[in-house]
């Protein structure tokens, strides 16, 4: 009678912390959609930056595993709730198999992460030649953006704005205004007064923020892989008990 009353309290004791862990795999799925979701979005305010559409799919891979997880966490909660041994052999093979996709997608993003640099460096120098200046061309939104945004003018420096088509057709000796830093009154943009300018090139900047945005993803996938290694251990631990109180 002991043994069986301490059997039925190992079992509700594996159970609560399932569906601990459960509802910490809900949260984790949720941030994981997010993070994928704004790295999907904030690369794409930079697309015109690099060319190879496949750096995004680590954060499109990471945006399906959270979305699929919701749905498989709630298999989790019925089979666990339901003492189900067979039921939760599944899910921990499930889990099992989505934590190996977790560690594809930290492989993929440390590869892209290293092709950044030579992706931007390759199309940069091709996106500030289509500059016209105007709100209508995609180009010239995506710079304007850019150099607002990072407080960066031209690729290495202002001074790259001269070699130019804009600038040679222009003939106004002057840089986009999004170059003029915003502490500075009536900034034209005019190189004769470069101080008013932002001093630092774009290139190197833009490389960093994407290659801080890869990291996003490879940190989002090992913590959710670590947090599904724990998942799986209890769940094993929670079957041989279930599956040793069938048997008694």
């Amino acid at each position: 009678m002991f043994g069986v009353t301490m059997g039925q309290c190992g079992i509700t004791s594996s159970k609560t912390v399932l569906v601990f862990l459960n509802l910490i795999f809900w949260a984790a799925a949720g941030i994981l959609c997010y993070i994928g979701a704004y790295v999907f979005i904030t690369y794409d305010d930079y697309d015109h930056f690099f060319e190879d559409v496949y750096t995004l799919i680590p954060a499109v891979i990471i945006i399906a595993v959270g979305t699929l997880l919701f749905i498989i966490g709630l298999i989790g909660c019925c089979a666990t709730i339901r003492e189900s041994s067979c039921g939760l052999a599944t899910f921990a093979a499930i889990l099992l198999l989505v934590f190996v996709t977790e560690c594809v997608v930290v492989v993929l993003g440390y590869t892209y992460r290293a092709k950044v640099e030579n992706e931007v460096n390759h199309s940069i120098q091709k996106v500030y030649n289509q500059y016209n200046g105007t709100n209508t061309d995609a180009p010239s939104r995506a710079i304007d953006y850019v150099q607002r945004q990072l407080h960066c003018c031209g690729i290495h420096n202002y001074s790259d704005w001269r070699n130019t088509r804009w600038f040679k057709e222009s003939k106004n000796n002057s840089v986009p205004v999004s170059c003029c830093q915003p502490s500075i009154s009536n900034c034209t943009g005019t190189l004769t007064r470069p101080a008013d300018l932002y001093q630092e090139g774009c290139e190197a900047l833009v490389v960093k923020k994407l290659k801080e945005i890869m990291m996003y993803v490879i940190w989002a996938a090992l913590t959710f892989a670590s947090i599904q290694k724990m998942h799986i251990s209890h769940l094993i631990l929670s079957q041989k008990q279930l599956v040793h109180w069938e048997n008694n």
